[in-house]
């Protein structure tokens, strides 16, 4: 993304927390906390976190990190954003959390290592005029994480024209994701306009 993007994606969740306030999931972006935790609980089928450094790309206020620790024991979390009003929030609530860290970045530019696994809720929802982006992030998060990836994105099939956000071309995903050479598998279902792919190493 470029820095015109990333300023347009400030904006878009300034206004968002302007309207529901900063503490919010609707700040995030999210339709509503159930829309959310949904995502999360699909999540979590993906592999045994316990005893796991975790990343958490595009973390937001940090929720995930309290969910997996509602569901696995000794994980290590990070949460990288890239919004610092996001990230104070997020400390707000979970930075007293054992082990939790959040640092403020792109992911797509930052030098990252001793990662178990790598989480993705929301983090392509983002329209940009470099369409390698979505493929260079992914591939960069199966590179980095030792045992495997787990992230969601909007059907384009079933997502409306909106001028920030975009959905994705679900087959080419997977088509793309399979061609990584590791076990993928899709999640569909569980919300409309929603799925969800894992890569296992």
């Amino acid at each position: 993304m470029n820095i015109i993007e990333k300023a347009n994606m400030e904006h878009f969740h300034s206004k968002r927390a302007d309207k529901f306030g900063d503490s919010d999931v609707k700040a995030l972006g999210w339709k509503n906390l159930e829309s959310q935790q949904k995502r999360f609980e699909v999540l979590v089928e993906f592999a045994d976190l316990n005893n796991c450094h975790v990343l958490d790309v595009g973390c937001g206020h940090g929720d995930l990190r309290y969910y997996l620790g509602e569901h696995f024991f000794g994980l290590t979390y990070i949460g990288i954003d890239l919004m610092t009003e996001f990230l104070d929030e997020a400390k707000k609530r979970y930075g007293h959390m054992e082990n939790t860290y959040f640092v403020q970045g792109d992911f797509s530019k930052m030098e990252v290592a001793n990662v178990d696994y790598i989480l993705a809720s929301g983090a392509f929802g983002y329209k940009t005029t470099n369409e390698l982006y979505y493929w260079q992030t992914i591939s960069k998060m199966v590179e980095v994480a030792k045992k495997g990836v787990a992230f969601n994105m909007l059907n384009q099939d079933e997502f409306p024209e909106h001028p920030l956000l975009r959905g994705h071309n679900k087959a080419e995903v997977l088509h793309f994701c399979k061609a990584l050479n590791y076990d993928v598998e899709l999640k569909e279902g569980y919300l409309e306009g929603d799925f969800t792919i894992f890569i296992r190493k």
